[in-house]
């Protein structure tokens, strides 16, 4: 396998970041949550002021993933002391299941350990079967649940995973 890139998000590309965003969420949410409630999200946390409020003032750090030049997706992380959230993890349909995800978590553990992180630390959606598979494998545990209000009567129903490092 081609080795993968993470390359932070210039403020100049943050507008093709949340683009990008919106075209991953769809295509992940959409059979799982319907495209209504992907656009409001996309719109609500994702787009290219929301992102610029995540990076500016709560300390989030957006990567693209690039593999043989290309990008391929993007991933949002946030340190937190002795924890590491990573908040953001998509892939093209195309480079799924081919083991770029795995390699991208292997960066995201990298980089926590760079910060001096301890564990690394998502929610994922209870229906994404996919997801909550491949971070099993790479040796995600479970350790807690999550029902979230997003707003205008959405509601986030998430596990919590956790990866020790």
């Amino acid at each position: 396998m081609e080795e993968i890139i993470f390359r932070e998000a210039k403020e100049s590309e943050y507008a093709r970041l949340a683009a990008m965003a919106k075209e991953l969420w769809h295509s992940a949410y959409d059979g799982l949550l319907g495209a209504a409630q992907t656009e409001y999200m996309t719109d609500e946390f994702q787009s290219e002021a929301a992102l610029r409020e995540q990076i500016d003032g709560k300390g989030y750090r957006y990567y693209f993933i690039e593999r043989g030049g290309a990008e391929i997706g993007y991933c949002g992380v946030q340190p937190q002391g002795d924890k590491f959230f990573l908040s953001k993890l998509y892939l093209s349909d195309d480079c799924r299941g081919r083991g770029i995800g795995q390699a991208a978590l292997s960066e995201v553990a990298r980089l926590a350990r760079e910060e001096g992180a301890r564990s690394v630390y998502l929610t994922v959606n209870k229906g994404n079967a996919r997801a909550v598979r491949a971070y099993e494998k790479f040796g995600f545990r479970r350790a807690a649940e999550a029902v979230t209000d997003i707003g205008r009567g959405y509601c986030m129903d998430d596990y919590i995973y956790e990866f020790i490092l």
